[in-house]
C-alpha cells in the first residue's frame, strides 16, 4: 500500500526547509524532495550576515545547519526531479517523480530559481569568488572596490544604485544602446558619480586566478575591446523559476512564478508557495524562511481542518 504523506515539498532551499522544520514540529508526516543539491542559490554566498544568527556564517554552513535538523526531526528526503502533479479522487495529490510517484494530502513548492547565467568559459569557476547574483546579499562584501553590473532591468539599474553608495567605482554594462529598466528606475542614476555606463557591449572574457581581477568588454557597434579590473561582477540578466511542473494547476504569472499572496496560499486548497518561485516583491533569505513557516502552518491547518 502506497504510503501517503501529510506535506510534500518540493524543493530543498531555505523555504523548503524551513517548512520541513514547522511541518515535522507539527507532527506531520513530510517528505522533502530535491532534484539537485541542497539549500539552493543561498550556497553560493560564501558569508551570510544578513540574517538573524548569532553570528555570520557561509552559505554552506547555514544549509548543513538546517538539513541536519530536518534529519532530526524525521522528515523523509528523496533526491529526484518532480516531473508533474495530478489530483486524485479523493483530493489528495499524486506527485509524479522522474523515477518514482508518491502521494499526499497536500503540497508545497519551494522550488525556488535560478539565476540566467553568462555563458561564459570559467564562469563557474568564479562564482562566489568574484561573480554574485544579489547585490543587496553580497554587496558589503565589495566595499571601497571596483565592480561591475552586467544587464539592463530595472534589477540590473537598482543594483548599480546600491553598489554605487559602498564601492569605489561601479561598470553598468548594457549589450543595447537603452535600458529595459523603468524610466523613474534609470533617472536614479544621475544622482551616482562613480557609475559609469558601457552601452552596445558584452562581456567575453573573465579572467583571474582564483578570484575575478579582470573583464573583457566587446562593442556590439564596432567590435572593439576592452580590459576592465574589477573585483566582483554582479550579473542581472533574469531569473528563471522552476515551475513548469506545476502548471495544470496552479497558476503562473507571465514570467513563470506561482501566483501566491504573503499567506502562500494559491487556487488550490491543498497546494503553497513559498520562497522565490511564488509571486512577491522581495526575495531574500529571509523571507524565504518566513515563507517556510507561512506555507508550513497554512499545510498544516488544511490537514487539520480535512482529515
Amino acid at each position: 500500500m502506497m504510503t501517503v504523506y501529510d506535506i510534500i515539498i518540493a524543493g530543498a532551499g531555505p523555504a523548503g526547509l524551513t517548512a520541513a522544520l514547522y511541518a515535522r514540529r507539527a507532527g506531520k508526516t513530510v517528505l522533502l524532495i530535491e532534484k539537485e543539491s541542497f539549500g539552493g542559490q543561498i550556497v553560493l554566498s560564501p558569508l551570510v550576515e544578513n540574517y538573524p544568527f548569532t553570528k555570520p556564517l557561509s552559505g554552506t554552513e547555514l544549509v548543513d545547519s538546517l538539513v541536519n535538523a530536518v534529519l532530526s526531526l524525521g522528515a523523509e528526503i528523496c533526491v529526484d526531479t518532480v516531473t508533474g502533479v495530478t489530483k486524485n479522487e479523493d483530493g489528495s495529490l499524486l506527485v509524479k517523480t522522474e523515477y518514482d510517484s508518491f502521494t499526499a494530502r497536500s503540497l508545497i513548492i519551494a522550488t525556488g530559481l535560478k539565476h540566467r547565467r553568462l555563458g561564459l568559459e570559467g564562469e563557474a569557476s568564479f562564482i562566489g569568488k568574484g561573480i554574485s547574483f544579489c547585490a543587496v546579499c553580497d554587496g558589503a562584501f565589495f566595499k571601497g572596490k571596483t565592480v561591475a553590473v552586467i544587464g539592463g532591468g530595472n534589477t540590473a539599474v537598482q543594483d548599480a544604485i546600491y553598489l554605487s553608495k559602498l564601492c569605489k567605482k561601479v561598470y553598468l554594462i548594457h549589450r543595447r544602446d537603452r535600458f529595459r529598466a523603468e524610466k523613474k528606475v534609470v533617472d536614479g542614476l544621475d544622482a551616482c558619480t562613480n557609475v559609469e555606463l558601457i552601452m552596445n557591449s558584452k562581456v567575453v572574457k573573465l579572467s583571474g586566478s582564483d578570484k575575478i581581477e579582470s573583464i573583457t568588454v566587446e562593442s556590439t557597434v564596432d567590435g572593439s575591446m576592452q580590459v576592465l579590473n574589477v573585483e566582483g561582477i554582479f550579473a542581472a540578466v533574469g531569473q528563471e523559476p522552476n515551475n513548469a511542473a506545476f502548471s495544470e494547476l496552479v497558476d503562473l504569472d507571465d514570467a513563470g512564478f506561482v501566483i501566491a499572496g504573503e499567506n502562500c496560499c494559491t487556487k488550490q486548497p491543498n497546494i503553497f508557495a513559498a520562497g522565490d518561485c511564488r509571486t512577491k516583491s522581495v526575495r531574500q533569505l529571509v523571507t524565504a524562511g518566513a515563507d517556510g513557516g507561512v506555507s508550513a502552518i497554512a499545510a498544516c491547518e488544511y490537514i487539520d481542518s480535512n482529515f
